[in-house]
């Protein structure tokens, strides 16, 4: 295990600005044989040179706001791999092709709660068929025993859905712990958990801690956002600079959740509430959107 992480200042070529192109992680992919693992796929360490890949989290010359956030990123892997985050990178015939983050439970940016486990909370794969996720499941799997964890976990989505698909885990000896419903489509999220051992500690997702306070004669914009996740910090940059724009008629109160403690009494690493209500389209927030949602509540108060 490589507990030195060189990091460089290497800056890609800027690249047009994309406001409101949809985010999407490379996820689909890891539907497919388990057992089809290219002899040419290499796991290893993040280092120098895969600073850009994992930063703009597959994105590479995109756009500068991809690129801007990727730099705010990487900033923060820096920090939290003082603190025990590792990230495994894929090499197809020397080419990225995937990544995963894994790092300690207790102090995981996304929750859950629990103690003396891996937590893997984001697996990509843009390689079909190649056996990339399964050899990055592997890599955590062999990192968490060096470290001496009782398992490996992380929370999954049911059913069929493009982002840490739990079909996935299932199939790589992972089991349902917790599960519940996130939408009226059906749409659920799955604690998830490959035990080395029996687990003696209680195991749970984050419960929101949220709470509107009025203010008046403004509409309140509340944005509590995650560095490590990239989505995130996109829409956090688009939600300060929509929000300066109206003045003060709008009171922004940001909530950087990368402190544990901040994070377990909101329960929340990411979201945006205008006036209490939150705003969501699972890729982050278009301007039009944010600005609509803020405009709604503008002229809702001026009629009151």
């Amino acid at each position: 295990m490589s507990e030195h992480w060189p990091m460089s200042s290497f800056t890609p070529k800027p690249v047009s600005f994309s406001s409101d192109k949809p985010f999407i992680v490379l996820s689909r992919f890891l539907i497919g044989s388990l057992n089809m693992v290219s002899k040419n796929l290499v796991i290893k360490d993040m280092g120098e040179h895969d600073e850009y890949y994992v930063g703009t989290c597959t994105h590479v010359n995109e756009s500068t706001e991809t690129d801007l956030c990727s730099k705010i990123r990487n900033e923060w892997f820096r920090d939290m791999h003082k603190r025990g985050l590792r990230i495994k990178v894929a090499l197809l015939e020397g080419k990225h092709v995937g990544f995963a983050y894994m790092l300690p439970i207790e102090i995981s940016p996304w929750g859950p709660l629990g103690e003396d486990l891996l937590f893997i909370p984001c697996l990509v794969s843009d390689a079909k068929n190649q056996g990339v996720g399964k050899a990055l499941i592997d890599s955590a799997e062999k990192l968490a025993r060096e470290q001496s964890k009782k398992g490996v976990s992380t929370i999954a989505y049911f059913p069929d859905f493009f982002f840490m698909p739990g079909e996935f885990f299932e199939r790589c000896g992972f089991e349902i712990l917790k599960r519940r419903t996130l939408d009226d489509g059906g749409l659920t999220e799955a604690l998830m958990l490959k035990a080395f051992e029996d687990i003696t500690a209680d195991i749970d997702f984050l419960e929101r801690g949220y709470g509107y306070e009025h203010a008046t004669d403004k509409t309140v914009v509340d944005l509590f956002w995650n560095p490590f996740c990239q989505t995130s910090v996109i829409e956090a940059n688009r939600v300060k600079r929509i929000s300066e724009e109206y003045g003060n008629k709008v009171l922004l109160n940001e909530y950087k959740i990368d402190d544990r403690d901040d994070l377990l009494e909101h329960g929340i690493y990411r979201g945006i509430f205008v006036n209490g209500k939150e705003i969501y389209w699972g890729y982050e927030a278009p301007e039009e959107g944010i600005r609509e949602a803020i405009d709604k509540e503008i002229v809702k108060g001026e009629q009151d």
